[in-house]
């Protein structure tokens, strides 16, 4: 296909990433880039879609990237996941093989966390450092992740981005790994997966360490990975469900400077110069020193510093993402800064397994396989989707309270003024319903017309 074909089919489809903040797949890739990395690497522990997506979709991952190569002009193309999912391994080298694509390879990875980052991940595979403030294009790089390259396969094809890989697992009775129409409500997912082992509990949607609690009442959206049920009493929720006043009253009481957290730091650990150590002194002292508080915004939010880090039980992770609002709301953003740096000494002494990780969490009864059940089709008789799920303005509804819409109709499209968005597209077949921020679809209709 011709470049400006790939483009136009992936923007029509509504692809955005599907392993991150979701930030719009035709903007991403109108770029030249050297190398295209394909990130399989699945970052948080207990997800388990990657894996199983490139176990099951070898093929259409492949495809997607030769697609993306041609649409960046990249040269290279490589896949990067993890050593320990060897029979990912096994079968994306046959499918590597089998397609005859000498620029595409695999780049086996340490289980260490986070190795999904995109900063981290472009370090491990090129050697390069993504600047202060940067992008990996900024060094010849685009890093797309596995179910977003299956999402640029099925673009092309005409696919509209209507179905959502999923973990669930944690406290239920079957953890598995769902394909579900965007929008499932949360609740139908965990009776999908047995039901709870325990009665009171919270829903993470997320990994365990960047995942957010969220009800029952919720819904799937382009960036759900997984869902983690967990007891009430767990210890990480509540760390999740503490205040941001506690946390700060608690930085300027116990913080004792040790640079645990700052040791941790994966943005460290490649030469940024962010330091959580620091920040916390600045907010425990209650100086204001903008030259240290502006480094939040070099944070990736992987939670390394508070979860493995520091062994207060603080969270340099939480503060800075307090402050990064704050500084939001007063317009500072991340400068950008072209000075090369180099990655820390000793580095690879310092990353951090995956192991210790969950078993600093508490996690090991619940890292347990999740596999992709390809039987069970989940047929809600009722989506929510949601307008704004991606970055950029929110999408337009193009369709109105009361009409019967088709599976794959478009339903929501990018504003004509904005410079990034995503279409939407219908998951299941039924009546619409518009509402504030989402637009409900119900199966029966409000004349009483079923599917």
């Amino acid at each position: 296909m011709m470049v400006e074909e790939i483009l136009a089919a992936v923007k029509d489809a509504g692809v955005v990433g599907a392993g991150g903040a979701g930030f719009p797949t035709h903007v991403k890739i109108k770029a030249q880039a050297e190398l295209v990395i394909a990130n399989g690497s699945e970052c948080e522990p207990l997800l388990r879609t990657n894996e199983q997506l490139m176990i099951h979709s070898a093929e259409g991952i492949i495809n997607g990237l030769k697609l993306v190569m041609t649409a960046t002009g990249a040269k290279e193309g490589v896949i990067g996941l993890k050593e320990k999912h060897t029979e990912a391994v096994r079968i994306l080298q046959k499918a590597v093989q089998d397609s005859g694509e000498g620029n595409i390879r695999l780049f086996l990875l340490s289980d260490m966390y986070p190795a999904g980052d995109e900063q981290v991940l472009v370090y491990e595979v090129t050697g390069r450092i993504v600047p202060e403030g940067g992008i990996p294009l900024q060094v010849g790089v685009v890093v797309s992740n596995v179910e977003t390259l299956l999402n640029v396969a099925e673009a092309v094809k005409g696919h509209g981005v209507i179905e959502k890989y999923v973990t669930v697992t944690g406290a239920v009775n079957c953890p598995v790994t769902l394909k579900v129409p965007v929008g499932t409500f949360v609740h139908e997912m965990i009776a999908a997966a047995g039901g709870t082992s325990v009665a009171d509990y919270a829903i993470i949607d997320g990994g365990p360490m960047m995942g957010k609690i969220v009800a029952e009442g919720a819904a799937v959206t382009k960036l759900t990975g997984g869902l983690i049920v967990l007891p009430l009493t767990h210890t990480l929720i509540l760390q999740k469900t503490t205040s941001i006043k506690i946390m700060l009253n608690r930085a300027k009481a116990i913080c004792c400077s040790c640079r645990a957290c700052t040791e941790s730091c994966p943005r460290h650990l490649l030469g940024h110069s962010l330091e959580p150590h620091r920040i916390m002194q600045v907010v425990g002292s209650g100086t204001k020193s903008l030259a240290v508080l502006t480094q939040v915004l070099l944070c990736s939010q992987c939670g390394v510093c508070d979860t493995f880090g520091c062994i207060m039980g603080l969270s340099p992770r939480r503060i800075n993402q307090e402050i990064k609002e704050i500084l939001s709301k007063v317009g500072l953003k991340k400068q950008y800064n072209a000075q090369p740096v180099r990655a820390r000494n000793k580095r690879e002494y310092h990353l951090v397994p995956t192991s210790r990780i969950v078993s600093r969490l508490g996690l090991g009864a619940y890292n347990v396989p999740a596999p992709l059940d390809t039987n069970k089709v989940m047929t809600p008789g009722e989506v929510a989707i949601l307008l704004s799920q991606h970055i950029g303005a929110p999408s337009v509804p193009v369709v109105q309270t009361g009409e019967w819409v088709s599976k794959g109709q478009l339903i929501a499209a990018i504003p004509e003024e904005a410079v990034v968005g995503a279409n939407i597209h219908a998951s299941i077949e039924g009546s619409v319903d518009i509402r504030d921020n989402m637009i409900v679809i119900r199966a029966t209709g409000l004349g009483g017309r079923d599917r």
